[in-house]
């Protein structure tokens, strides 16, 4: 079984106008819902020993990983996921020394400009508040937000965490999920919930979709992303994108959130220094 190991991505191509061809390929594809892929369903019933190898482990005591340093950290959980799910994440990054944070998910379903609204506000609440900037760790669908966010607010984001994100077009997932996109965005749409027609598309033109498409500021963010090639919800290989920092573990998708490698991983990579620091103040 591989060790997590880094993974360099190929680079995208030379000069401004390849720049921009590689960036409209990587984050919308050509074609984002690619082949049929029913995914491995039965495989993500590993997640529950998922979580016992976790508790068993050292990790979860915070032997072998770096100390936290009073970082707020806002977690996002995945599609038809809420933040009860990231529990027990949020304990053992408390535990670390880190400030963890939800921003009120229940089911994540809803206009993803309108979720991400609501997560701006807790960041900025929580740059007010503790005088630094903030860390983001999302889960799938949770890591969709943290890359847009990122891009849209470097100056209040340090660190942006994704766990098991398709980074590329959003809707590189197998075809029961994107069946359940389907519903929702039904539902979405009869609540009245929906900003846009568009609304839980790969073609929608709200905000939110434009900061998830926009070129990532990799000078003043850490951008990580946790994949496992035993994914059996989201494409591997939709979740390597040039310039981030990609970090391949075993495992299932949804056991990310309880998967030990994973939690190194996290570890490590918040604690990376800021890349930037010019806007840091100290709090009155």
């Amino acid at each position: 079984m591989p060790a997590d190991r880094p993974v360099t991505p190929v680079p995208p191509s030379e000069g401004a106008d390849a720049a921009d061809a590689d960036r409209e390929r990587f984050v919308f594809g050509a074609d984002p819902l690619r082949e049929r892929w029913w995914g491995r369903p039965l495989a993500e019933t590993r997640w529950c020993l998922e979580l016992g190898r976790l508790l068993a482990d050292p990790v979860w005591r915070g032997v072998g990983v770096p100390r936290g340093d009073g970082r707020p950290v806002v977690l996002m959980p995945g599609f038809l996921a809420g933040d009860k799910t990231l529990g027990v994440m949020a304990g053992w990054l408390r535990r670390l020394g880190y400030r963890p944070r939800f921003a009120g998910f229940v089911t994540n379903t809803d206009c993803s400009d309108r979720a991400l609204d609501r997560v701006e506000r807790t960041v900025e609440g929580l740059w007010h508040s503790c005088g630094r900037r903030v860390a983001l760790i999302g889960h799938s669908r949770g890591g969709h937000f943290a890359r847009a966010l990122a891009a849209r607010r470097p100056d209040r984001i340090s660190h942006a965490i994704s766990m098991g994100a398709d980074l590329q077009g959003m809707f590189g997932a197998s075809t029961p999920t994107l069946f359940a996109v389907s519903i929702a965005r039904r539902a979405v749409h009869a609540s009245g919930r929906a900003r846009r027609d568009t609304c839980l598309s790969g073609h929608c033109g709200c905000r939110f979709s434009h900061d998830y498409a926009r070129l990532f500021p990799f000078d003043r963010v850490r951008l990580t992303s946790i994949y496992s090639k035993g994914d059996g919800v989201v494409h591997w290989q939709s979740q390597v994108i040039p310039h981030a920092d990609c970090v391949e573990v075993t495992g299932s998708h949804v056991g990310l959130i309880f998967n030990r490698k994973v939690y190194r991983a996290a570890a490590a990579a918040l604690a990376l220094p800021e890349l930037s620091t010019a806007t840091m103040r100290c709090q009155s």
